[in-house]
């Protein structure tokens, strides 16, 4: 197998670059305009076929090996959240309550620096690679199906995805067989109670009681109607109701996100909201208004892939760094790729204690150490060639 690892090396740097420049210019999911741009204009500068606009805002590039054999897709995605940047360092966010608080500004730049490094040496390449730089992961729909539709995997044998994961220290990677990443789902419950005087509730149907009381009986799904070892999580992020201290409100709306591993469970959970919603709002004379929406499906990783992803990473860093993975309770568009084609969703480590890179993803302080970088380079161009060979 060919040994890209000094070469990644040497563009470390660069690489850092790209992550600090992309860190500074952030673009919320579906308005990836210039990181769309930047990452074309990358590709062509070093002779890889580059398509534009693939499935909204995502860019595909295609480096043709030397030797006949199979084609692997890598995958990044591009976009930032809606939170303020509150680090004080140089490659801060300058844009006003946009930043990269889960490291797909890392994402894009690793890969990239995995594009120019394979492309000096394509002609040793036994086979092609396919580099999928994705819109829209942080928001439903995703850019994942619609760059699929677009024919993003059209002639792809199969595919690897990483992503920088601060609650893992740096040095370490993390993947399993089977389900890894949750299904998340999302709901917005209105309620339509009867306002008047604060000092008359009994002439009122008061909104903020029957929500505080949906608040209670929708925890009752996980505790009480969910089998205790099936992984389920119901959470209620947004509470908003009244206008003033003595006024019952007339209207009030949650929203939450449902996360499970098991599709009959997802959808008997969805079910148990709507009835508890029903029941509860009937049981108060409340009118109600539920919308509740699919998320992406369980990121499942192929078995033989997941394999290939415990020899490739003891190779790499050693078989203590390299761990079973836990059930990740966030959700993942790369999912959608592992309905298409066998392939592995990796985690790299990216925490450092002792540098003070502590602070969760999409929080306000959120940073990597940007050495993650390398190792997640490595792992993924390290996947790809040992499925080519």
């Amino acid at each position: 197998m060919i040994d890209f690892q000094a070469d990644l090396q040497a563009i470390y740097e660069e690489m850092v670059g790209w992550r600090r420049y992309l860190h500074q210019n952030p673009e919320l999911s579906f308005h990836e305009y210039r990181t769309a741009d930047f990452v074309a204009t990358h590709l062509r500068s070093w002779d890889i076929e580059v398509r534009q606009g693939v499935g909204g805002n995502g860019v595909v590039g295609l480096l043709r090996g030397g030797e006949d054999g199979p084609t692997v897709a890598l995958r990044a995605d591009m976009d930032a959240l809606p939170i303020q940047d509150e680090k004080n360092c140089a490659y801060a966010s300058l844009t006003k309550g946009v930043m990269h608080a889960c490291g797909h500004d890392a994402h894009t730049s690793t890969l990239l620096g995995i594009a120019k490094v394979a492309s000096k040496r394509r002609a040793e390449l036994k086979g092609n690679l396919v580099f999928l730089f994705q819109h829209a992961e942080e928001i439903t729909p995703g850019g994942a199906d619609a760059m699929i539709q677009d024919g993003a995997l059209e002639g792809v044998d199969a595919v690897f995805g990483v992503h920088l994961w601060t609650p893992f220290p740096v040095g370490s990677v993390y993947s399993k067989a089977g389900p890894l990443m949750a299904a998340p789902d999302e709901f917005t419950i209105q309620i339509q109670g009867k306002g008047g005087h604060g000092g008359l509730p009994h002439q009122t149907i008061d909104s903020i009681y029957v929500a505080s009381q949906l608040v209670v009986n929708l925890q009752s799904i996980v505790s009480r109607q969910v089998d205790p070892i099936e992984p389920c999580v119901v959470s209620i992020g947004s509470f908003h109701g009244g206008t003033s201290f003595n006024v019952i409100a007339e209207t009030s709306s949650l929203s939450g996100t449902v996360r499970t591993f098991n599709a009959e469970l997802r959808q008997d959970v969805k079910q148990r909201i709507e009835r508890i919603v029903q029941s509860t709002c009937e049981m108060y004379g409340a009118a109600y208004e539920i919308d509740y929406k699919l998320g992406y499906p369980t990121v499942v990783n192929d078995a033989n892939e997941a394999s290939r992803f415990f020899k490739v990473g003891a190779a790499l860093f050693g078989s203590e760094a390299t761990q079973e993975s836990p059930l990740i309770m966030a959700g993942e568009d790369f999912s959608y790729y592992l309905h298409h084609r066998p392939g592995c969703y990796m985690f790299v480590g990216a925490g450092n204690v002792e540098a003070g890179i502590i602070h969760p993803h999409h929080h306000p302080k959120f940073d990597i150490d940007e050495k993650s970088m390398l190792n997640s380079a490595n792992l993924l161009l390290g996947m790809a060639l040992d499925y080519m060979a």
